[in-house]
């Protein structure tokens, strides 16, 4: 089918030196690595979100000591 040889991945691999220069390599590298770690963390999390609100004791305190 479609297999990329040693000269394509060569030739691929000049091409982006030239677009993106070599002082940048390291730092595309380091995002891509970056974000595949996110991504396989988010999968590994739990899919449940808890999206409740969190109760505020202070406003609860206030509204038992007006009721009283």
């Amino acid at each position: 089918m479609f297999g990329l040889g040693t000269q394509e991945l060569i030739i691929i691999l000049v091409i982006v030196v030239v677009l993106f220069g070599a002082t940048r390599l390291p730092q595309i590298g380091s995002g891509i690595g970056q974000a595949i770690r996110n991504f396989k963390k988010s999968v590994r999390e739990s899919e449940e979100i808890d999206v409740t609100p969190k109760k505020d004791e202070k406003k609860e305190k206030i509204e038992k000591e007006e009721g009283d």
